[in-house]
């Protein structure tokens, strides 16, 4: 398919069902913490996720090497990879899925604060500046209250997903600033999977703790996220990258949060203090004033 200069209703509608998945994403990680412990279940899917992401890329020819400089930032991608799942995973068994997403996907806030720095060209504008304070803000209002703690580590589940976020920013940034932007976007996934896999294998090993009480559901909601989240979820990411602005796309960031916020109350029947919907509100806000770009700076 043709490369298109802007985001048609279908790459919407596709962005949109994506952002949800990501969003309920985290509904389901917090499902399965039931049933296996946080590292294992990291580590169990980033291991089923490689096998449906390597066949799409063979599927699709697209380059898989490990001769082109990309070997060394990918390893270090995954390794970074592992961490930032380790603490998003045992941060969704402290605290609410809500809260959880807000933090978490403050990913875009970090990403512009790095390349700030890293990436010529990035530099803060007014406008990405004033959607980082509004970030920020938000962040500080989701922590400094939490009327409905699900457990006694609610707090330090949150900062767990704060720092997960600025590792998932990392590894974007590593992407951008070395030579793994060399690498097909199968192929940086590939490298964070196959990677970060036995990493988490072994370290739920070295924790003693693998299997809680699974049940079939379990296991059937773990399949889904391999199958559909991992495999049919990102792939379709991978697909829609390829033909349409990635800038553009960017934009549709400050749904995930939303989602996630909205699953959250739904499936799991989590209260929402008036902090965590404003943390909401101010942090998207933010993602969106720091994706958005004017149609003339994205056509240069």
């Amino acid at each position: 398919m043709t490369r298109k200069t802007r985001i048609d209703t279908f790459g919407a509608t596709v962005l949109v069902a994506f952002s949800a998945l990501l969003g309920i994403n985290q509904v389901l990680v917090k499902l399965v913490n039931a049933g296996m412990h946080p590292v294992f279940q990291a580590g169990l899917r980033s291991a089923c996720a490689f096998v449906p992401v390597l066949l799409f890329a063979l599927w699709m020819h697209r380059s898989i090497k490990l001769n082109d400089g990309s070997l060394l930032p990918g390893v270090l991608a995954g390794c970074i990879f592992a961490l930032e799942f380790t603490l998003v995973f045992i941060g969704l068994d402290y605290t609410s899925v809500a809260r959880a997403s807000v933090l978490f996907y403050t990913m875009p806030i970090w990403v512009a604060v790095g390349a700030h720095f890293l990436i010529p060209g990035e530099l803060l504008t007014t406008r990405r500046a004033v959607g980082l304070g509004l970030a920020c803000i938000g962040v500080i209002v989701a922590l400094s209250h939490n009327g409905n703690p699900t457990s006694d580590n609610a707090l330090l589940g949150d900062l767990f997903c704060l720092l997960a976020s600025t590792l998932w920013a990392a590894i974007a940034l590593l992407v951008r600033t070395t030579k793994l932007s060399k690498a097909s976007p199968e192929m940086q996934l590939l490298y964070q999977l196959g990677v970060s896999a036995p990493l988490l294998l072994l370290g739920s090993l070295w924790i003693g703790e693998t299997l809680r009480e699974p049940t079939v559901v379990i296991w059937t909601i773990f399949a889904f996220q391999v199958l559909v989240v991992v495999g049919i979820g990102f792939l379709s990411w991978f697909w829609v990258l390829s033909i349409y602005p990635a800038a553009d796309m960017a934009v549709y960031s400050f749904l995930a949060p939303v989602f996630g916020v909205f699953f959250g109350w739904l499936v799991l029947n989590e209260a929402l203090g008036w902090n965590v919907v404003l943390a909401l509100v101010l942090v998207s806000i933010g993602i969106a004033l720091v994706n958005y770009r004017p149609r003339a700076a994205r056509a240069t």
